[in-house]
């Protein structure tokens, strides 16, 4: 009971351990869904492109395309009442809001391009408050940006810069740092006024009409566009960071694997007891007529019963703790204060998960059953 216990506990917090980060993987991704678009053109060498080509129609005109939106993207300087800070000028065109569905992350205000006289921005949370703006301020924000086709001039800084000003209509909140300490959504045709171009474009923005078909239709304009575009999904826009969280499950799985293996270590003591206690047992199993080798699979299978036990019973009690925690939130992050995005763990439980932690178990405890059922059954039996 004590070696099933040991599994038991090992499985239960390996399968709680791999729905926890199940969890913050769906929740990171719903977070980067509210502002990457479904599917995001981009060319692979260079910084812009011209979409005014007979392949972008041709992707302009599929049947599958709700919305088609041109986006232009460079650094630049804001500039409010004595304040400053550097920013990501992000020009989209007027199709913009349906596209990642803006009026859903919006903190203060509407979302705005422009009208007859005035162009209007949407800024991130933390890039406002670090420049001390807000939505339906009167006062507008001053943009700044280096000349494109010009050398900075030394003698006179001020001649190398292009400016410009919106007035902030809107102020939005993804509860991602990149995006809400850094982003100011402003008209395309003021950012290509700014930095000099023409009808280029930095990125394609894709909204489906079915999401369900997304992978088919990423490899179908692919093939219209060819080697030189690459065309990414919301996932793969955001692969470094699924991959460092993909990485941190792994090696938190091997760790409580080893942690896993620690207590399957009792199962070898138990059984090595066992024989030895059983020793006049196998001298009658011998003379009963049973081969060596029958007798050694009898304590190798339960030796093995002992983890696989430990396992479905460790299954059943973690699979039962997600439970409790998707329906109850017990643990909670820090005091509960609800400061962060979720005030509770977040816990997403995965078929391929909890079959890769039981078969992993029972694996380990299978190595773990093989040395006393092999060698010290062999050493009983050749007495």
């Amino acid at each position: 009971m004590v070696s099933m216990c040991g599994v038991c506990i090992a499985t239960i917090a390996m399968v709680c351990a791999m729905s926890v980060f199940g969890g913050f993987q769906n929740l990171v991704g719903g977070m980067f869904s509210k502002f990457d678009p479904e599917l995001k053109i981009t060319i692979k060498e260079g910084k812009v492109f011209d979409p005014q080509t007979k392949e972008f129609q041709a992707i302009k005109n599929m049947d599958e395309i709700a919305v088609f939106t041109e986006i232009l993207e460079d650094n630049g300087i804001l500039k409010y009442r004595g304040k400053q800070a550097p920013a990501a000028l992000m020009g989209v065109s007027d199709n913009f809001a349906p596209l990642i569905d803006i009026d859903g992350i919006l903190f203060d205000g509407e979302f705005k391009l422009q009208d007859e006289i005035n162009n209007f921005g949407t800024i991130g949370i933390y890039l406002a408050m670090r420049i001390g703006i807000g939505a339906g301020f009167s006062y507008p924000l001053e943009v700044y940006t280096i000349k494109r086709k010009e050398k900075v001039n030394l003698s006179n800084p001020a001649s190398s810069f292009s400016s410009n000003y919106v007035y902030i209509s809107g102020v939005f909140r993804t509860d991602q740092e990149i995006y809400d300490t850094q982003k100011l959504i402003v008209p395309i045709k003021m950012t290509r006024e700014l930095f000099d171009y023409e009808s280029e474009v930095s990125s394609i923005g894709l909204k489906l009409k079915d999401v369900k078909k997304t992978d088919r239709i990423q490899s179908e304009i692919r093939n219209i566009l060819g080697d030189k575009y690459q065309v990414q999904n919301r996932r793969q826009q955001q692969e470094t960071t699924f991959k460092m969280m993909e990485i941190e499950k792994w090696v938190t799985f091997l760790i409580l694997s080893f942690i896993c293996l620690i207590a399957v270590f009792n199962v070898v003591s138990s059984l090595s007891m066992l024989i030895v206690e059983k020793k006049e047992d196998i001298f009658i199993l011998r003379n009963m007529g049973a081969s060596n080798k029958l007798i050694s699979r009898i304590f190798l299978f339960e030796g093995w019963m002992i983890s696989v036990t430990g396992a479905i019973a460790g299954v059943i009690l973690g699979l039962f703790l997600c439970f409790i925690q998707q329906k109850l939130g017990l643990i909670k992050f820090g005091n509960g204060g609800g400061i962060a995005i979720v005030d509770a763990y977040p816990v997403v439980v995965s078929f391929a998960d909890v079959c890769f932690v039981f078969i992993t178990v029972l694996i380990i405890g299978l190595l773990a059953a093989l040395y006393p059922a092999k060698y010290l059954s062999d050493k009983w039996l050749k007495e």
